[in-house]
């Protein structure tokens, strides 16, 4: 076996420094979570944006126009059809576009390989914290005022 223990003579009952955002987390009216969702280049994604805008077909392009000018007041949209037909192209730059003007913009999907496919893409149920399984009586273990909840409620599209 490799590695070695904590308890190892070398450490001389030291421990290395454990490194970790926690810090940030910790720190007064700081949210980890909604840093780690603003990590990215507003320029980046401004320019990623514009790229993918003009690269969309009219009906691509309405429906991301729909979608951005009413993101964020709570109205839900159904994006749908067969597969090859830009579902994930119009995600992407629906949240390029919005995560440029530093929107949070939460990308999750049912499986893991769908989340790859998007922006930092997470599963629903790790998102969610939706247990597995499911029952009737299940719910999701979000305390109400924690980082998570604080984070959900300051998003402005889900995806």
């Amino acid at each position: 076996m490799q590695g070695s223990s904590l308890t190892d003579e070398k450490y001389n009952g030291e421990f290395p420094p454990f490194q970790t955002d926690w810090e940030q987390c910790l720190a007064p009216h700081q949210n980890c979570l909604i840093a780690e969702q603003l990590d990215y280049d507003q320029v980046e994604m401004a320019e990623m944006a514009v790229t993918m805008k003009d690269q969309m077909n009219a009906e691509q392009s309405a429906t991301f126009e729909e979608i951005t000018q009413h993101a964020g007041d709570g109205q839900t949209f159904w994006l749908q059809g067969p597969g090859g037909t830009g579902k994930t192209f119009v995600y992407k730059a629906l949240c390029a576009e919005l995560c440029s003007q530093g929107k949070i913009v939460l990308c999750v999907a049912s499986s893991g390989i769908a989340a790859l496919l998007l922006p930092g893409g997470h599963m629903a149920h790790s998102t969610f914290k939706i247990p597995i399984p499911v029952h009737d009586t299940s719910t999701c273990n979000i305390p109400k005022n924690g980082l998570l909840a604080v984070m959900l409620k300051g998003a402005t599209l889900t995806i």
